[in-house]
C-alpha cells in the first residue's frame, strides 16, 4: 500500500465523538432484593423460588447455618459467575438433613450484588426408600408458543488456521477431523455459524511491513473461510489478535501458539487492516452474504492475559474498528466487549453512547451457570434494538477438567439452553472439537477437553445434548410438573413439530459440580402423562420412541473406562467406542389410564430422556 493510498483513506481517530453522556452512566442501579423467597424440601435436594425484581441481570443465593449469618453465596463449582438468571435455584451443595438459613440478593450487574433479603430456613430430606415421583403432563391440543432455540446460530472452535494442519494428534488428522466436527454439527444440530479466535494471527500471514509500508494479504483467510463456507457454516470474525509488525508490544502473548496482545503501535493503520479485510470478504463472498455475519472486536479484554492494554485503550480499539466496519457498510453487524464473566458491558454502552461508535450486538462469556438475562441492562442504556449473543459459554472456564467429559455436563447444556431461550439471540458452547491446542495439543483421549467432539471423533455426553435439542419441534407446548424437584432438579421442553409428531426431552440436573458423577439420592421416578391425544384413542397400542443419555448411554467416559482405554485406544478399543457416538432409541407402549397416555421411566442424576411420538 503506497502512502497516497494510505492518505487517501479514512482517518479514523477523527470518526470518534469526543462529547461525554451524563444521561447514561455506567453505575448500575440500586435493586432490592427480591420479594416472596419460598423453599421446597426434597430428597437430597432444597428448591428455592422468589419474586422477579425489575433492572436484575441475576440473583445470587446465599447460605448460612444461622439465621444471623454469616452468609455466603452458595458455590456449586461451575469456577466463573456463581449468579443465576433464573427466579428459581435448586441447592444440592449442602448435607441432607442439615437446616440452613437461605437468603437472595439482586444482581444489576455482575459485579454489584445488593442487598440480602429475609431469610429462610430449610433442610433437605435424607434418602430412604424409592426414587421420589414427578409427574409431567403434556396438553398435546394446546396451540404452543413458538419455541426459540439458542443453540442453533453459533458454535465455538479453535482457531481456523488448523483447518490447514497435516499434522496428527494421537495419530489422527488434526485439520480434517477438525473440519468433520464442524461439519457434524452443521447437519446434525443445525448450527449456522462457527466463532474462533486469531483471525489475524500471523499464521494466516494477514499483514506484514515492507519497507515500512503495510501489506495485505488475505489467501489463507480465503483459504479456511471457503472451507467454512463449504460445510454450510458461516464464520462469525472475531478481530485479533494483533498482527507482529502491527504490535506495540510484540513480545506479549496468549496460548501455546503465541497470538500477541498489545494495542496497536499505529492506530491508523489498524483501521486500515479491518477495512482493508472486510471489504475484501465483501468482494470475495458478496455483500449480501456478509451483511448476514457478525464482527466481534477482540476476545476477552477484561482478562490481562488476553489485553496489555487498560480498559480506555481497548474502548479506543473498539471505536476504531466499528468505524472501519461499517465505513464498507453500515448494514454490516459490528459489536462486543466480547468480555469475560459478562464484564464490561455496561461500560461498553455507556462508552459508545459518548463516542458515537455503533454497536449492533453485546456480546459475552460466562461458564458453570446459565448466562444472565442482559435486557434490562440494554434497556438501561437505550439500547434494546441491540441482539445478544453468548459467544462463549460452557460448564467450566477450566480446559483439561473432567466435568468436560462427563454427562453432567450434558444436562448443564440442556438447562442453559432452557433458561436462555426467549432472552437472547445466540448461545454458543465453547467448542465444538477437542482438537483445541491453546494450551498445548491433547495429551490422551479424554483429557477433560472444552470439545463437544473427540479426537478421532466420538461424541461426547455434550454433543449428545446438542443432538438432542434438534430433535425437538417448533412449537413449544405447555408442562404442568409436580412432585420433588419439578421444574428445577427435573426440567422438561414438549414440542410439537412441523409433522404434527411431538417430542417431549426430560432431564436431571444439578449446577452441583460435585454431583457430576451421579447421586443416588437425586435420582428420580417420572410418570408422564399425554393429554390431547384424542386421534389415537381408538388405535391399536401406542408406542414411542425413548432415548436415553446418562452414564450408561452416550458417556464416553465412563466407556472408556470400562474398557480400560489408556492415553490413547486400540485399534479395537477405537471401534468399541465408537459404540458410544450414537444414541439408540427403542420403542415402548404407552398405557392409557383415563383418557391419558401414560410412559413412567426412572431418571438418574445425570440423565436426560427423549420421548418421540
Amino acid at each position: 500500500m503506497s502512502e497516497q493510498q494510505l492518505d487517501a483513506r479514512t482517518d479514523w481517530e477523527a470518526r470518534i465523538s469526543r462529547r461525554s453522556d451524563t444521561s447514561r452512566q455506567a453505575s448500575p442501579p440500586v435493586l432490592p432484593p427480591p420479594d416472596g423467597l419460598t423453599v421446597e424440601s426434597g430428597q437430597a435436594q432444597v428448591t428455592l423460588r422468589w419474586q422477579p425484581v425489575e433492572g436484575a441481570v441475576g440473583y445470587l443465593v446465599h447460605r448460612a447455618l444461622l439465621e444471623q449469618g454469616p452468609f455466603e453465596p452458595v458455590d456449586h463449582l461451575g469456577g466463573d459467575v456463581l449468579s443465576v438468571p433464573d427466579t428459581w435455584y435448586v441447592d444440592t451443595t449442602g448435607a441432607p438433613g442439615q437446616t440452613y438459613w437461605y437468603a437472595v440478593a439482586s444482581v444489576p450487574e455482575v459485579t454489584v450484588t445488593g442487598e440480602l433479603g429475609s431469610a429462610v430456613a430449610a433442610a433437605s430430606v435424607v434418602p430412604a426408600g424409592p426414587s421420589p415421583v414427578v409427574t409431567l403432563t403434556v396438553d398435546a391440543s394446546a396451540p404452543g408458543e413458538a419455541l426459540e432455540k439458542p443453540w442453533i446460530p453459533m458454535i465455538g472452535s479453535e482457531r481456523l488456521s488448523q483447518l490447514r494442519s497435516t499434522e496428527l494428534t494421537g495419530g489422527r488428522p488434526i485439520g480434517s477431523e477438525l473440519l468433520a466436527a464442524l461439519d457434524r454439527v452443521s447437519k446434525e444440530v443445525g448450527v449456522e455459524s462457527v466463532r474462533a479466535h486469531a483471525i489475524l494471527h500471523d499464521d494466516l500471514g494477514v499483514y506484514r511491513e515492507v519497507d515500512g509500508e503495510p501489506a495485505y494479504d488475505f489467501a489463507r483467510v480465503d483459504e479456511v473461510y471457503d472451507a467454512i463456507i463449504g460445510i454450510g457454516l458461516r464464520p462469525v470474525v472475531e478481530l485479533g489478535f494483533m498482527p507482529r509488525d502491527l504490535a506495540s508490544d510484540p513480545d506479549r502473548t496468549v496460548f501455546q501458539y503465541g497470538g500477541i496482545i498489545s494495542p496497536p503501535k499505529d492506530w491508523q493503520r489498524w483501521g486500515d487492516l479491518v477495512r482493508a479485510l472486510v471489504q475484501h470478504l465483501v468482494e470475495r463472498y458478496s455483500l449480501d452474504e456478509v451483511r448476514g455475519w457478525e464482527f466481534e472486536v477482540w476476545n476477552e479484554a477484561n482478562l490481562e492475559v488476553f489485553w496489555s492494554g487498560t480498559r480506555e485503550e481497548w474502548m479506543h480499539l473498539y471505536d476504531v474498528t466499528a468505524f472501519a466496519v461499517k465505513d464498507v457498510d453500515p448494514r454490516l453487524a459490528v459489536g462486543g466487549p466480547s468480555s469475560a464473566a459478562a464484564g464490561w458491558v455496561d461500560e461498553l454502552l455507556a462508552h459508545v453512547a459518548g463516542s458515537g461508535a455503533p454497536l449492533d450486538f453485546v456480546s459475552t462469556h460466562t461458564y458453570g451457570s446459565a448466562p444472565l438475562d442482559l435486557r434490562p441492562t440494554l434497556a438501561r442504556f437505550g439500547r434494546s434494538d441491540a441482539r445478544i449473543l453468548w459467544t462463549e459459554w460452557g460448564v467450566t472456564p477450566t480446559h483439561f477438567n473432567p466435568v468436560n467429559d462427563s454427562a453432567s455436563s450434558a444436562m448443564f447444556l440442556l438447562s442453559g439452553m432452557k433458561s436462555s431461550s426467549g432472552r437472547l439471540d445466540a448461545l454458543s458452547y465453547w467448542v465444538a472439537s477437542d482438537h483445541f491446542e491453546e494450551l498445548g495439543r491433547p495429551p490422551r483421549l479424554l483429557h477433560g477437553g472444552f470439545g463437544l467432539i473427540t479426537v478421532g471423533g466420538i461424541a461426547k455426553a455434550r454433543y449428545h445434548a446438542l443432538y438432542l435439542l434438534a430433535q425437538l419441534g417448533d412449537v413449544e407446548l405447555p408442562v404442568v410438573a409436580l412432585g420433588d424437584g419439578a421444574d428445577g432438579l427435573v426440567q422438561s421442553w414438549a414440542t410439537c413439530r412441523e409433522d404434527g409428531s411431538l417430542a417431549v426431552l426430560v432431564w436431571n440436573h444439578t449446577l452441583d459440580q460435585a454431583k457430576c458423577k451421579g447421586d443416588a439420592g437425586l435420582d428420580r421416578r417420572v410418570r408422564l402423562a399425554l393429554d390431547g391425544l384424542a386421534d389415537f384413542a381408538d388405535s391399536d397400542p401406542v408406542s414411542v420412541k425413548v432415548t436415553r443419555l446418562d452414564r450408561d448411554h452416550g458417556d464416553i467416559s465412563v466407556l472408556a473406562e470400562r474398557l480400560g482405554v489408556g492415553d490413547w485406544p486400540t485399534d479395537e478399543q477405537w471401534e468399541q467406542l465408537r459404540a458410544a457416538d450414537v444414541l439408540p432409541g427403542f420403542e415402548v407402549a404407552l398405557e392409557l389410564v383415563d383418557g391419558q397416555y401414560i410412559l413412567d421411566f426412572e431418571l438418574p442424576q445425570p440423565g436426560a430422556v427423549l420421548i418421540e411420538l
